[in-house]
């Protein structure tokens, strides 16, 4: 069975590779689902990037259903935003908005110049800036990192998408109860500094951080 062989809402599939990839920049955090050696299913959430046509993950060398999707195992990667919560009239309508996208393939594993410009890549798409602020990475620490790449092609990917209110009819509903929708968003606390460190200026990469995932303006 491929992805488009999916039947249920039908209508909320969205074909745009440009919101699939606005959710991909988005999303901090993706699901990596596969079969492993036992015939088990398997999943993991872990912090996920794009960096052009490839979604990139990374993780240890020790994890070993890790190790078996690296190896060329087909696999899973999920990644979903809840942008609000939709309440109607009845429990059975209440609902959700959301950006969901799976995309299915072969995940491969990078190595050498490659892995370490990936992994770059992945830390300036969650923090960026930060690479900068830090020191380089060892050799050590390149080899004890597994760096995952599944390439977004034009059939290997499926996006969903609801944004709205109820889908109840007005005109058949009671006007005694509260209708309509929570919107929900990511955002950023005040940053919090390491207890042993003295006072430092917050660097940019978190200024930018805060920036990012600011409280949205208020109505």
């Amino acid at each position: 069975m491929t992805l488009h062989d999916l039947t249920r809402m039908k209508d909320r599939r969205d074909g745009d590779r440009a919101v699939l990839d606005r959710l991909l920049d988005e999303a901090l955090v993706a699901t990596l689902a596969t079969v492993s050696e036992d015939g088990r299913p398997w999943a993991v959430p872990m912090l996920v990037a794009r960096s052009g046509d490839r979604v990139l993950l990374h993780g240890s060398t020790g994890a070993g259903a890790l190790r078996r999707v690296a190896a060329g195992t087909e696999a899973v990667v999920e990644v979903h935003v809840v942008d609000g919560l939709v309440l109607a009239t009845s429990m059975f309508e209440h609902t959700a908005n959301y950006r969901s996208a799976v995309v299915r393939g072969r995940l491969r594993a990078l190595t050498g110049d490659e892995a370490v410009a990936a992994l770059d890549g992945l830390s300036d798409a969650l923090v960026p800036g930060r690479r900068a602020e830090v020191r380089g990475m060892m050799t050590k620490e390149v080899r004890a990192t597994v760096v995952l790449a599944l390439d977004l092609t034009e059939d290997n990917w499926i996006l969903k998408v609801r944004d709205g209110d109820t889908d109840e009819d007005p005109d058949e509903v009671p006007d005694d109860v509260w209708t309509g929708v929570v919107p929900l968003h990511t955002v950023a606390g005040d940053p919090r500094r390491s207890p042993w460190l003295p006072e430092l200026p917050v660097p940019p990469s978190v200024d930018g951080l805060r920036q990012r995932f600011a409280p949205p303006p208020q109505d």
